[in-house]
């Protein structure tokens, strides 16, 4: 697994546009041989959400070998490691009962 992130860890990602956009890591998932960023937006200095969900982002590597997060393009795929979090989360649920 990725170690160089932490569960909650704030972690800034920048757009296309150049812009930044802070989100909070919740888990960090193995699926397929894949590695995977389940990742919630933190409210900016206005207080105000971009969006009020988990979006999931795949872990790559540029040109340089630098670490990056991508979309996950392919619905299968992403339908994988949604069920991979929520079979995760509710696992974790049974284990607090």
């Amino acid at each position: 697994m990725n170690e160089e992130f932490v569960a909650n860890e704030i972690v800034t990602l920048t757009d296309e546009e150049g812009k930044d956009h802070n989100f909070r890591l919740l888990d960090v998932l193995e699926v397929d041989g894949g590695e995977y960023a389940v990742l919630l937006p933190v409210a900016d200095e206005d207080g105000e959400m971009e969006a009020d969900e988990a979006i999931i982002l795949k872990f790559a590597r540029d040109e340089e070998g630098n670490e990056i997060l991508l979309e996950i393009e392919d619905d299968e795929e992403w339908e994988k490691v949604a069920d991979a979090w929520v079979a995760a989360q509710e696992e974790e649920m049974d284990e607090e009962e």
